[in-house]
């Protein structure tokens, strides 16, 4: 992927990440929704994907189908990275500390957090 996404080409992602491959119809219908946006407004939307080359395309016809070429787990990895490096110079505690008294953690939050670091801790061991 070229470069950083918006959070509007993230909703068109989000779309895409659920169901593909789609045609840019198909993607302006399952927007429509929640958003209010112009059909050109999507398609536009979908080129600068391609260029970035989040999203690939297949010719069907007079039309095109997009699909995703990267992952949702793969891009939220990068942009957790990304986020982490800019702000907390690439250390994940002071990430995890700051959404904990931000908006607090749930219990469930919590456990998921134990869980992946005694994961994290096992894996140490066998390594």
């Amino acid at each position: 992927m070229k470069s950083r996404i918006t959070q509007s080409e993230l909703d068109v992602m989000d779309v895409l990440w659920a169901e593909s491959p789609l045609a840019a119809a198909d993607v302006v219908h399952k927007l429509s929704g929640s958003k209010n946006w112009n059909p050109r407004t999507v398609k536009t939307l979908l080129a600068r994907l391609v260029e970035k080359k989040a999203l690939t395309t297949q010719a069907d016809g007079r039309r095109y189908l997009y699909s995703p070429l990267v992952s949702k787990d793969d891009y939220a990895a990068k942009a957790a990275r990304s986020l982490s490096n800019r702000l907390f110079g690439g250390r994940a505690a002071p990430l995890v500390a700051h959404l904990a008294g931000a908006d607090g953690l749930s219990e469930d939050d919590i456990a998921e957090l134990e869980a992946l670091i005694a994961n994290m801790k096992n894996m140490d061991i066998k390594s």
